[in-house]
């Protein structure tokens, strides 16, 4: 679907959603009827949100992000069907889409969470200082 070329003027009408003034100032400069300007901004418009859906969905499925999330409806939606097939938890969505993140910038990850060696790291010293008294008093 090829968008009508629209005077840049009224494109940023149409984008900012200030239709009227864009309507009339399109039958204006072209010396159309308000209904041919209405037609045309209208066809404009449709293209400019299919534009908009696709640049949401390439960057949806780049990341990992099911249509489900974006509520964008499937195209047959029974009963039935969504109870046999439950929908994953946005959670587990945003997850997913943060770990295909994380791997296409080729981050790997700790074998032991930062906050674990820190457990570790305080346990041993209590060990230390456990045996060092021990041995001094004991």
């Amino acid at each position: 679907m090829v968008a009508p070329k629209l005077p840049k003027a009224v494109a940023i009408m149409v984008e900012k959603n200030n239709l009227v003034m864009a309507i009339k100032t399109l039958a204006e400069e072209q010396n159309i009827s308000m209904e041919e300007a209405k037609a045309k901004i209208d066809a404009y418009e449709l293209a400019l949100k299919a534009k908009q859906q696709q640049k949401i969905n390439h960057i949806a499925s780049k990341q990992g992000i099911p249509s489900q999330a974006l509520g964008i409806p499937p195209s047959i939606t029974p009963v039935d069907d969504a109870k046999a097939n439950p929908r994953p938890s946005p959670f587990k969505s945003l997850n997913t889409g943060l770990d295909n993140h994380l791997d296409d910038i080729g981050y790997k990850k700790p074998l032991l969470p930062y906050w674990m060696k820190r457990v570790v790291i305080i346990l041993l010293v209590m060990a230390a200082v456990f045996w060092l008294l021990w041995r001094t008093f004991g």
